[in-house]
This record gives C-alpha cells, sequence and structure tokens, in this order.
C-alpha cells in the first residue's frame, strides 16, 4: 500500500463532505423519506461515493461536518460544485433543487439569495463552466 492509498484524494474527501452536508440537510426535518433517498443515491453515484461510504455518511453523517466558508466566493464555490455534480446529467429534477436550497441556506444564504442564486444558475448552467465565468454570470444583473 502506497502513502497516497493511506489518505483520500482531496476532491474525493471533497465529494464526502458534500455528501454527507446534503444528508444533514435531507435529514433535518426527521427521517430520510424513500424519494429523499432516490436523489441521494443518484447524486452518490455522481460524487463517486462507493457503498461503504455511503452506508457511513447514512448512519452519521455528522462524522463529516458542513463546515460553510467564511467569504461569499467560498461558499458560492461549494454551491457550484454541487451544482456540476447535479448537472452531470444535464437535468435538475424537483428533489434536487429542494435539496440545492436547503444546502445553500445551510451553507449560510438567506432563503430570499438562495431562491436568487439557484434560479440564476439555472439560467446559466446549460453546459460547465468554470467558476470564474460562473461568478461573473451569477453578479451580472
Amino acid at each position: 500500500m502506497s502513502f497516497s492509498d493511506l489518505f483520500g484524494s482531496g476532491e474525493h474527501t471533497r465529494n464526502l463532505g458534500h455528501f454527507a452536508s446534503i444528508v444533514t440537510l435531507a435529514s433535518v426535518d426527521g427521517e430520510i423519506n424513500p424519494e429523499e433517498e432516490k436523489v441521494l443515491q443518484r447524486l452518490a453515484r455522481k460524487l463517486d461515493i462507493n457503498e461503504e461510504d455511503y452506508a457511513k455518511i447514512l448512519k452519521n453523517p455528522a462524522g463529516f461536518p458542513m463546515n460553510p466558508p467564511n467569504t461569499r466566493d467560498k461558499r458560492l464555490e461549494r454551491l457550484y460544485d454541487l451544482l456540476t455534480v447535479i448537472y452531470a446529467d444535464h437535468v435538475m429534477d424537483e428533489q434536487e433543487a429542494f435539496l440545492l436550497k436547503r444546502f445553500a441556506i445551510g451553507l449560510g444564504f438567506s432563503t430570499e439569495d438562495s431562491d436568487k442564486i439557484i434560479k440564476r444558475s439555472n439560467q446559466i448552467l446549460g453546459g460547465i463552466l468554470p467558476f470564474d465565468d460562473y461568478i461573473y454570470l451569477l453578479n451580472k444583473k
């Protein structure tokens, strides 16, 4: 086993943190319902989370705490990362939009700002944009 095998890649670790945050948000109102679980399974596949990690996160999402960044741009970057995962199949369904809004609020955006950001993001993300272009277009009036 190599040294790098002992630790997950930065991207995989970030994916685990994002997914755990989404699981935490999905379970805020109690148990995860079957429709939410379908969305979570789909997102886990998109994030390349294996069954073992999926089970660990569902059992204890707090083991992967959500630490929202302090700056708006860093919070937008986390939201953008999740948006690129959701849009990997070029579709955001109602359940994904609902979880995305909860995620945005969990990152520290107000309900009003979350709605505006998600609406504008839906208009922008017909394809994959670099983060700098995303920020520019999101803030453009």
